[in-house]
């Protein structure tokens, strides 16, 4: 798990080897100016050296004090530089592999999720990250060092070192076990909250329309006091390592003062020598506590590190074979006894047996209420899902033959939730074709009827489109979409109810565009209102996950019950009372 994160460090491994270099230099520094400062005492002070040897070992300190100074800030640089890389690399790979995610590996984790994991876990690791390659380094490297240094200046007072570490660390381990699950639960807690926060923002015109603020800010501020209650629960079993540490460190001063001025007093001991030592303690005793600080940022990031290492583990479901195929023959599509279940269980399929065969250049319009799995039918085609039984085949052969990108370049498919990105017009457009000229996104807007609404901007094809397309109405969006489906030039192009929102004028003229300009493309047609379906080569109804009715409008009028209800329910009501 440490081992997949560590890849990510990459270019940053030479700032990672650098900042422990200058920590232990820095630790070198620290260590021997006690030592310095016992001759100082001795020599300087108490003994015959005189201000001679004051200035000359002061000299000494200082220039000992200016290098650990300087390797400090330049480890605090690097392990900087060093985590901020990382991070960013980590980031860069998890995001890398969402988008090679299939839509039923998204579904796993929930886009919630991903969001926490790409920044909350990311921070946590990173600070983690930063604290390893220094503190981590520097607290043992400062305990082993000054041990070494209290054990040559007295092997009795500095066992009252050792006898203090076990306490510590029993507390320590004891205070990390109590804490590590209530942290896995918060950033569990924290998906639900970006969830909730999420759709709040995406839903705010219904949450206004319908006056439920209140009912909002209800469910956020319940999971917001839930991650308040499990910080407090962890923070109060945190707070128990402070106490611990001061009691550690005051008891081992308080001793080593109390014997080492027995020993003064019996010659067995300098002055000097009784500083360093008290200095030493602090020192241990400190790095003691920077260590117990790096259990707790350890702590808190390993929940962050299972996740990470979750999203970075998932294999995606849909991927290309070896030796693909890269070339889309046609745009035939055959459904061999095809069924379809989102979990994959084939006791609970929404489509059951689809047994159908399309030639090129086909228009199919397909009907059916709500939860009839129309969406998840065409979804097969680009290899969105794979078919939980049979077989869909693309111009003669099996999707997962194909190159998935090759396959998806020949289907365009313009979703039930239009979606157009932060940017202009031409720039959502050229989605469609990176190397449009500006003639063809003229064009094909012209087919999809949205040019005439794009004339009337002040900057036309430079309007600036806002997050999310909140500045243009649904069927601007929708025929934006289209055109934007159509400068691929596919094959295939599926249209999933993305005329709801256009006038039946417009969707007439749209289809005419169709027939007229693009012949050869298999067009596949979801819709609601019939008069959409009506002149389409063949009309598939669909009900409960079933193809209930197959044929032109004529012979479904007189062969469906369903196509007829829906023909005439929507007949009857459009004809003034």
């Amino acid at each position: 798990m440490i081992r997949k994160l560590i890849r990510s460090v990459r270019e940053y491994k030479l700032p990672s080897l650098l900042s422990p270099v200058f920590v232990i230099l820095e630790v070198v520094m620290e260590v021997i100016i006690p030592i310095l400062m016992a001759i100082l005492i001795d020599e300087g002070i108490d003994g015959d050296g005189g201000m001679d040897a004051v200035t000359h070992y002061g000299l000494i300190l200082i220039g000992c004090c200016v290098a650990s100074l300087l390797f400090g800030a330049l480890a605090g640089h690097f392990a900087a530089f060093a985590s901020a890389g990382f991070a960013k690399n980590l980031r860069h790979d998890m995001f890398y592999r969402v988008q090679n995610y299939s839509f039923s590996n998204i579904d796993k984790f929930s886009a919630a999720s991903i969001v926490t994991r790409l920044t909350t876990d990311v921070t946590n690791v990173q600070n983690a990250y930063q604290m390893m390659i220094r503190v981590a380094l520097r607290s043992p490297a400062m305990l082993i060092f000054s041990m070494v240094m209290a054990f040559q200046l007295s092997f009795r007072l500095s066992l009252i070192y050792l006898a203090a570490i076990p306490v510590l660390g029993v507390g320590l381990f004891c205070i990390m076990t109590k804490v590590h699950p209530i942290f896995e639960r918060v950033f569990r807690t924290y998906d639900k909250l970006n969830n909730i926060t999420q759709e709040n923002l995406h839903g705010i015109r219904v949450v206004k329309s319908f006056v439920r603020e209140e009912h909002e800010i209800e469910k956020f501020s319940g999971v917001s006091e839930n991650i308040y209650q499990d910080f407090t629960r962890a923070e109060k079993r945190l707070s128990f390592n402070a106490p611990l540490m001061q009691f550690c460190m005051y008891a081992c001063m308080i001793l080593v003062s109390w014997f080492g001025a027995r020993m003064i007093v019996s010659d067995t001991l300098t002055t000097g020598q009784l500083m360093s030592l008290m200095t030493y303690a602090i020192q241990i005793l400190s790095s003691l506590m920077m260590l117990s600080m790096v259990f707790v940022m350890i702590t808190m990031s390993r929940a962050s590190v299972e996740r990470i290492s979750e999203l970075l583990d998932e294999e995606s479901d849909i991927t290309s074979p070896e030796n693909a195929v890269t070339e889309v023959q046609d745009g035939s599509i055959d459904f061999e006894h095809v069924s379809f279940s989102y979990s994959k269980r084939e006791d609970k399929c929404c489509l059951q047996d689809i047994d159908l065969h399309i030639p090129a250049g086909m228009t199919v319009g397909i009907l059916g209420g709500t939860g009839s799995a129309k969406s998840s039918l065409v979804q097969l085609i680009p290899r969105l899902y794979d078919a939980t039984m049979g077989t869909v085949k693309v111009g003669g052969v099996d999707v997962r033959e194909y190159d998935v990108e090759a396959l998806r370049e020949e289907v365009a498919m313009v979703l039930q939730k239009n979606v157009l990105f932060s940017g202009t017009i031409k720039e959502n457009l050229r989605w469609g074709d990176p190397d449009a000229t500006d003639e063809e996104l003229v064009r094909a807007c012209q087919l999809a009827h949205a040019d005439e609404f794009i004339q009337t901007f002040p900057e036309q094809y430079d309007t600036y489109i806002e997050q999310g397309g909140a500045n243009v109405s649904g069927g601007q969006k929708q025929r934006l979409c289209i055109a934007r489906a159509l400068l691929k030039k596919p094959k295939i192009l599926i249209l999933d109810d993305s005329t709801s929102a256009v006038d039946t004028h417009t969707d007439a003229c749209i289809r005419q565009a169709f027939r007229d300009e693009i012949p050869n493309t298999t067009k596949l047609i979801i819709a609601q209102r019939v008069t959409s379906l009506m002149d389409a080569d063949l009309i598939l109804v669909m009900d409960e996950g079933k193809i209930s009715g197959m044929g032109t409008h004529e012979e479904l009028l007189q062969n469906n019950a369903i196509y007829r209800e829906v023909y005439e329910s929507q007949q009857k009501g459009s004809v003034p009372q």
